[in-house]
């Protein structure tokens, strides 16, 4: 990709905003972090404002109240005056939720950094979009290496290593390829310490969190020769392991480790007629076009949906869907 093109709209600001998604993972988060180190270096004016709160396990991340929770009250006198507002790893500009309304009523330069391809491109003033890169932290290390011949600081890296690590599932997942290990190694040289990341991120699970994993491994459902596993997360079990949404995270890349499983299918109930979906394959079936079926998108092996419907109804649908996607790529499963 030509990144030049974008140095300038890079460069010439004072005033800068970064963001991500609702319910932030570590792509999104560590490449608003290594851009704010960027930008504190070059002493410009930069906050990076979440329409969620920030995650306990990159709490790490956080060095001297750099992230602010977004609400029109709080944030939009200092959002109206911004010069850009930077947007990673979002996929779908909804995701930004009151940050996305703040940027169309302010009418804010926006570029959008992102690894997914975007359901709505009208939406910022500029996408800078890589499909091939395993995580936009990939393509956040190539502007501030090419554009700007950066001298990487262990900050900046310590963002840039949770986004790759994170996006590449620690570098198993099929999406990890050479410049992920290359990019891995200058973080190293940084003075990035790989294993206290995956311990902060990884290894901080709470006792609801394993009480819940439990739950549903217990209740996993098998179909189509046992390649595809899927679970249902309704309210009533998040109640009774007192857990919280975000302790869902990860789930679905559990089950999907489980032998001769495919496809792993996580159904959880987010609200009143309101479920999210996700999709995780091991590579033999394409999910993102599934996702699609039902108003998400994604990845190929990684992909995702918010349905407005209970969760009773929307099952049968989801499941018809999935089933019938995975015997048209195999044609010989039943």
């Amino acid at each position: 990709m030509n990144l030049n093109r974008y140095k300038s709209v890079l460069e010439d600001i004072n005033r800068v905003a970064l963001t991500t998604h609702e319910n932030p993972d570590g792509d999104g988060l560590g490449c608003a972090a290594a851009m704010y180190h960027f930008y504190k270096d070059k002493k410009k004016e930069c906050k990076i404002i979440l329409p969620t709160p920030l995650p306990a396990e990159y709490e790490f991340l956080e060095k001297g109240s750099m992230f602010h929770l977004y609400s029109s009250e709080t944030m939009d006198s200092w959002l109206k005056d911004v010069d850009l507002i930077i947007v990673f790893d979002v996929g779908d500009s909804r995701r930004l939720k009151g940050i996305g309304k703040a940027i169309q009523m302010f009418q804010i330069t926006s570029l959008n950094i992102d690894h997914h391809a975007l359901m709505d491109e009208s939406a910022f003033t500029y996408n800078l979009v890589d499909v091939q890169a395993a995580a936009t932290g990939e393509i956040v290390f190539d502007i501030l290496d090419q554009c700007f011949s950066y001298t990487f600081t262990k900050d900046i890296c310590e963002g840039i290593f949770s986004a790759i690590m994170t996006d590449t599932g620690s570098f198993r997942y099929s999406n990890t390829n050479i410049h992920c290990h290359e990019i891995a190694i200058e973080c190293y040289k940084a003075g990035v310490n790989a294993s206290y990341i995956y311990q902060q991120v990884y290894e901080t699970s709470t006792k609801s969190r394993v009480k819940l994993l439990g739950t549903i491994l217990h209740q996993l459902h098998y179909e189509l020769d046992g390649e595809l596993a899927w679970f249902v997360i309704d309210k009533n079990t998040m109640k009774l392991c007192e857990a919280k949404d975000k302790d869902v995270e990860g789930f679905s890349d559990f089950v999907r480790t489980i032998k001769g499983v495919e496809v792993a299918l996580m159904i959880l109930e987010s609200g009143k007629d309101n479920c999210r979906v996700n999709f995780r394959s091991k590579g033999k079936y394409i999910v993102n076009e599934m996702a699609k079926t039902l108003g998400g998108g994604g990845h190929p092996f990684a992909a995702g949906v918010k349905i407005k419907e209970s969760i009773e109804k929307a099952i049968p649908r989801i499941l018809d869907v999935v089933r019938k996607s995975i015997v048209s790529q195999n044609g010989t499963i039943k």
